[in-house]
């Protein structure tokens, strides 16, 4: 007979976990802040989305409506779908965490890429599930190695497209041919968290395949290009059973009226939107060909941020490099947890902070180690 515990012990997996650490948005005392790290619009959010926000300072004694219906139907109008096949989340991580828990029991699998997203590793083993990482090809999800990782016990697949913190994606071909090899009890996620982004012909957010499926869903997030991180907001476009499911175990309340009024103004704002593309076009183009410039190798990007890395050849570490850009205020972040150890992740950010980037990074690695 085993010998009872002395106090509450947590359920297996919970402990193997690694706490999720964000990027740092400090700079030392005295130098103005450029945080990089979280890939943050510049831009910020809509006028109409902070207008929005202000109109429900006298409601805080209110619930919110706890189906989100206005802004599940602003985003079925921007997109063209049906309302009852979309739900909203405080955050799209809060949507991962809800479809490992809806998906996940005691040992199955969870399939992910090497370089992808940390929510994933946290949401399987948080779920009782057992984390499969698998090995990209130049730092792009690779098909046929997930589809070879797939067993009778995997239940979940996610795939980041665009990737973070790599910046890579899978044109829209591979995405339907990784589908179409799945067994269909394996549900696959598609997280579009940057899809806004992208502009190349050969890729899609998922919309089509999720519409003609019964085993994809994909999530997009309000964080990034509409700038309403601090609200936490996220949605989920998935078959009608998957919605159903999730509606079930979620919060009651889990998405607050100021992300409600302000997410419903932001999706109908498009002139921010286009604005926010033709800035990150602009600099993600150049601030991508200054670096290579400099020696520095340059992951291809399609999303607001790039990834750097530090060749041994230019005697410098990436670590070495935070240390001295955060010295100047330019905060980027380390990618050492998701395998990157010799990289560091910038935010396309406003004109002044990447042309501040660049030349820091062109003193440091001109300096003496």
């Amino acid at each position: 007979m085993a010998t009872p515990a002395s106090r509450p012990v947590p359920r297996p997996g919970v402990l193997d976990i690694e706490a999720y650490v964000p990027g740092k948005s400090a700079a030392p005392v005295g130098v103005k802040l450029h945080k990089l790290s979280s890939n943050e619009t510049p831009l910020g959010p809509s006028p109409k989305a902070i207008a929005a926000y202000e109109a429900v300072k006298g409601k805080l004694e209110f619930y919110p409506d706890g189906s989100a219906g206005k802004l599940r139907e602003a985003i079925a109008a921007r997109y063209g779908l049906d309302a009852g096949r979309i739900l909203c989340g405080t955050g799209s991580d809060e949507l991962l965490q809800l479809l490992t828990k809806a998906y996940l029991g005691d040992g199955d699998e969870g399939v992910f890429t090497e370089h992808g997203f940390l929510v994933y590793r946290i949401a399987i083993l948080a779920a009782g599930g057992k984390p499969v990482v698998v090995p990209e090809k130049n730092f792009t999800a690779d098909v046929d190695a997930i589809l070879k990782a797939v067993t009778a016990k995997t239940k979940i697949v996610f795939l980041a497209n665009p990737n973070n913190p790599t910046g890579t994606y899978l044109p829209f071909d591979e995405v339907k041919r990784l589908q179409a090899g799945l067994p269909p009890h394996v549900l696959l996620v598609l997280d579009a968290a940057y899809a806004e982004y992208v502009r190349r012909n050969d890729y899609a957010s998922g919309l089509e395949l999720v519409a003609t499926s019964e085993n994809v869903v994909m999530t997009r997030t309000f964080s990034k290009i509409y700038g309403l991180a601090n609200l936490r907001l996220g949605w989920l476009y998935g078959p009608a059973h998957v919605v159903d499911a999730l509606d079930r175990i979620r919060g009651p309340f889990n998405v607050n009226g100021a992300a409600i009024e302000a997410g419903t103004a932001a999706i109908a704002d498009e002139a921010h939107l286009a604005a926010a593309v033709e800035h990150n076009d602009k600099w993600l183009a150049w601030t991508t060909a200054e670096l290579e410039k400099l020696g520095l190798a340059v992951t291809p990007s399609v999303g607001n941020f790039i990834l750097i890395h530090f060749p041994k050849e230019t005697g410098r570490t990436a670590k070495q490099a935070d240390a001295f850009l955060t010295q100047r205020g330019l905060i980027l972040r380390a990618v050492a947890a998701y395998g990157l150890p010799d990289a560091l992740r910038m935010t396309i950010g406003s004109e002044e902070a990447n042309r501040l980037v660049v030349a820091a990074l062109a003193e440091f690695l001109a300096g003496k180690p």
